[in-house]
């Protein structure tokens, strides 16, 4: 269930814009509904309590990880995924796993796409449930939806935090209390983006990721899901954007 209305808190960060440009940024914290009674004193502190532990029982439920690709169209299943370990968020700017999640190892399978083609990422809460009556992100876990790429030697072996990322697609606040990630739980968990047709052919990892900031209020509090896929791009032209590191790109503050 969604509360209306936005909190005037923020949270304050730094991300890439475009193909390489960094800039920071405030985006409503979107804190909402019974999380206000947690930002200040309340005489009720059972009710306080009752919230937290609600929070806490539903926030599990509620957290998802980036599964399907497809391409054209075309549905590739999880084939060229690495699946993380967990549904549980990233939220440490400063860690590895900021790059691809935790646990999430490299596999065999590789997509491959031409320059310019049409792509979809699908996230959904648990492992292979698809059902679209379910949102894929849900809890008030609002926020932007971010792709980004890497180009690297070897897709299958790749180090995400060794990689250099660029930004190819966002959507942030859309419209009051509507952040990309209900224009992701309204496709049924698709993030639908272009792969750049200036960039040059071999292999990359894309990295799709949420930030869910219902607790983003206090440093420390935004909540990173991602998971990276592993492509083989044809054709495109020799552009070289300017990159970010996974971390690095991210400050808490």
């Amino acid at each position: 269930m969604r509360s209306p209305g936005l909190l005037s808190a923020a949270w304050h960060f730094r991300i890439p814009q475009g193909l390489g440009s960094v800039r920071s940024v405030i985006l409503p914290s979107a804190l909402k509904g019974p999380v206000q009674g947690l930002l200040g004193p309340t005489p009720n502190m059972l009710f306080k309590t009752l919230v937290t532990a609600f929070l806490a029982a539903s926030g599990v439920h509620a957290h998802a990880t980036f599964q399907q690709f497809w391409i054209n169209g075309v549905d590739q299943g999880d084939k060229c995924v690495r699946k993380p370990a967990s549904n549980s968020p990233v939220t440490s700017v400063t860690s590895n796993d900021l790059a691809c999640n935790v646990g999430a190892a490299s596999t065999s399978g590789i997509c491959s796409v031409a320059a310019g083609t049409t792509v979809s990422v699908e996230m959904h809460q648990q492992p292979g449930d698809r059902n679209c009556a379910t949102e894929a992100i849900g809890g008030n876990h609002d926020g932007p939806t971010i792709i980004y790429m890497a180009k690297v030697d070897n897709a299958a072996t790749a180090v995400g935090s060794s990689a250099n990322w660029f930004k190819v697609a966002q959507t942030g606040l859309v419209s009051k209390d509507y952040w990309g990630t209900d224009v992701m739980n309204a496709a049924c968990g698709k993030v639908t983006f272009k792969i750049p047709s200036t960039i040059s052919p071999g292999q990359y990892l894309v990295r799709a990721e949420v930030i869910a900031l219902h607790v983003a209020g206090s440093v420390g509090g935004a909540q990173f899901y991602m998971s990276c896929y592993q492509l083989q791009v044809t054709g495109g032209g020799s552009a070289s954007p300017a990159t970010v590191k996974f971390p690095g790109a991210y400050t808490a503050t």
